[in-house]
């Protein structure tokens, strides 16, 4: 059985470039995003952890800790660190975690339970190892995206993703197809229309099960 939407996510200890954490003590109480990745040195993966690491404003400006993973160790992680930074201009300054072992890879259910490394091994040996989970403060996986190895992550739709998943548990209501902040939200069915007027002022009632509301501020 994978990982799935509210499971908790296990309690791994893992070696990152930056020393030796918990899984559940890396996102404390915090939002937390884990971007995997099938190697180190590999052209794609180097652009993506350039972008994150462009987005060290954003996501602090979220409450929000990254961290990534990949199947090699600490010392070519170091290394790869000088590759990211030299292209995309912005150090990257958040962890990344060792897994030769492929322990975290195969607890998220990236990889099959028997998958293992061969001597000599090429991202395609790992090839599924490519994805996002966005993690909440209660430690629960919130969202998940699953990318091929030859399409780069567009991390515009990872902050609006957080940005929606951020409302919505703030704010108890639901966000539409391409909502981005400060655009009206999806009013929960389970709330009546009196309660919805007395608590946003007015709703737009699209049809009887879909009515939008504009956030308070």
């Amino acid at each position: 059985m994978g990982l799935r939407i509210n499971d908790e996510i296990p309690n791994i200890t893992v070696e990152t470039d930056q020393g030796t954490t918990s899984l559940h003590d890396f996102v404390g109480d915090q939002w937390a995003i884990l971007f995997s990745h099938p190697k180190d040195f590999t052209p794609v993966c180097t652009t993506e952890f350039g972008a994150v690491a462009q987005l060290a404003d954003e996501w602090a400006a979220r409450n929000t800790k990254v961290i990534g993973v990949s199947v090699d160790g600490v010392e070519e992680h170091k290394r790869w660190k000088n590759d990211i930074q030299s292209v995309a201009g912005a150090e990257p300054t958040f962890p990344i975690i060792a897994d030769p072992e492929l322990e975290v890879s195969k607890a998220f259910d990236m990889l099959p339970a028997e998958a293992y490394l061969p001597d000599g091994r090429t991202p395609n040996d790992t090839a599924t190892v490519r994805a996002v989970f966005i993690i909440g403060p209660d430690k629960k996986l919130k969202l998940t995206m699953t990318y091929p190895m030859n399409v780069g992550r567009n991390f515009a739709e990872v902050l609006r993703a957080l940005d929606g998943l951020q409302t919505a548990a703030k704010e108890n209501v639901a966000t539409p197809a391409n909502w981005t902040p400060g655009q009206d939200v999806v009013v929960p069915v389970a709330v009546s229309d009196e309660d919805a007027i007395a608590k946003y002022g007015s709703i737009d009632t699209k049809l009887p099960y879909l009515r939008m509301a504009k956030l308070p501020g």
